[in-house]
């Protein structure tokens, strides 16, 4: 277990500074300021400070999901019981509630699947969990000027044909009735100089960046555009908003993905995932569908969404929530560890903080975001990470086009344009 001084999200380019040498970093009253952590209350945004930090890898041994509610409670948030109603009050004073990333690969080692594929970005951490108190924020900080920016190309983990080579081997695995489904995700890196606060400050502001935030550390740096709700806990009611099924944001692209069977087949079998996961910690009886294949959507995509609703069992504390809902299952496929072990052995390289859970927590009340459309930052590198869903009926070169579609905006949006 790993607890890091005070990196909260305004000293990034400080940190980066120690981190990559004498290139000039905007300070902490530049456009550092006006990013926060998703899914914060807005009684928090803009008067935050750091109050304690846990960070925790996978080679530090033990349970992750359990640390984390240790970690919240040793520091005045209790979630051991999330079937009571909130009771937080965001008063000006005291701990207001925390920041919480868990990767997917912590994800995976909590549903007891392999994790063995290699990190590209081992600098970040598997768990993070930042503790934040209220305070009034400084009022005329004045900063340096941001240093340039500069991206480099893209560098993907594989190419397009091996790519498509691994959405023929899931059908082949469905063939075999080894899986229904399996979502492959592919990574890519680039180089940059300057700060990459900034740009990953900027992924928040894309259309339907439900999850829009980002989170920092020592080295390191995660950007969110994701509008996918992992899970959402209020007064006692469970909420999970799979995301399946993807088109263009066009009028003809609306009509084809309502009319696809491939689009809602794949898409139903996650949300009976999802169902299934929900019962796991929900009152017997409790689990609804709410809204089923309803079409939002994601900058010049759309995408097919649906509400699972249960209520929380009695007794419900973090740390079982996060084992039953974690890793997303729109992201790993069904059933969940078949298809993590199968990931495992298609993916060259880890997630990284893509296909997590990035959010806040506070005693009565979790909202944690899927991390689809994410970036983050090492010393050196920008990481990206896209994919799909591959059922029988997945053709390898459209599976390849999707994800190429989905990751588009991200890395346009990085590079400033």
């Amino acid at each position: 277990m790993r607890k890091v001084g005070p990196y909260g999200v305004e000293t990034l380019p400080q940190v980066y500074a120690a981190e990559s040498g004498p290139a000039g970093y905007a300070a902490e009253s530049g456009p550092a300021a006006s990013i926060d952590v998703p899914a914060a209350p807005a009684a928090c945004r803009g008067a935050r400070t750091e109050r304690a930090r846990l960070q925790w890898h996978l080679r530090d041994g033990g349970d992750p999901a359990a640390l984390a509610e240790e970690f919240l409670a040793a520091h005045g948030l209790a979630l051991h019981d999330l079937s009571r109603p909130a009771t937080a009050r965001h008063d000006g004073t005291g701990v207001c509630g925390a920041a919480f990333y868990l990767s997917a690969a912590a994800g995976a080692h909590l549903a007891g699947a392999p994790t063995t594929a290699p990190e590209p970005a081992p600098t970040l951490p598997d768990l993070t969990v930042v503790v934040y108190g209220h305070h009034p924020a400084p009022a005329n900080q004045a900063g340096r000027p941001a240093s340039a920016w500069w991206l480099g190309e893209w560098t993907e983990s594989w190419t397009r044909r091996q790519h498509a080579d691994a959405v023929t081997s899931v059908r082949a695995a469905i063939g075999r009735g080894d899986v229904y489904q399996t979502n492959l995700v592919g990574h890519a890196a680039a180089r940059y100089t300057g700060d990459p606060l900034p740009a990953l400050s900027r992924l928040g502001a894309l259309p339907g960046a439900r999850y829009g935030g980002v989170l920092t550390g020592d080295g390191w740096a995660i950007g969110c555009a994701s509008p996918e709700t992992l899970i959402e806990v209020t007064d006692g009611q469970l909420i999970t908003r799979p995301i399946k099924g993807t088109r263009p944001a066009t009028a003809a692209g609306r009509a084809e993905l309502l009319a696809s069977a491939k689009e809602r087949a794949e898409h139903v079998m996650i949300v009976d995932l999802e169902r299934n996961d929900l019962a796991r910690i929900a009152r017997t009886g409790t689990v609804t569908v709410d809204d089923l294949f309803t079409v939002r959507r994601w900058c010049d995509l759309w995408q097919a969404e649906s509400t699972v609703r249960a209520a929380a069992a009695d007794g419900l504390g973090l740390a079982d929530l996060l084992r039953a809902t974690c890793p997303g299952g729109s992201v790993t496929g069904a059933p969940k560890r078949a298809a993590l072990t199968q990931i495992n052995a298609l993916e060259p390289v880890g997630r990284g903080a893509s296909m997590g859970a990035l959010g806040w927590v506070t005693p009565g009340r979790v909202d944690l975001g899927l991390t689809i459309r994410t970036a983050a930052a090492d010393g050196q590198y920008l990481h990206t990470w896209a994919g799909g869903g591959i059922t029988w009926d997945s053709d390898p070169a459209a599976e390849v086009a999707e994800a190429a579609a989905k990751t588009a905006p991200i890395r346009a949006t990085l590079a400033g344009r």
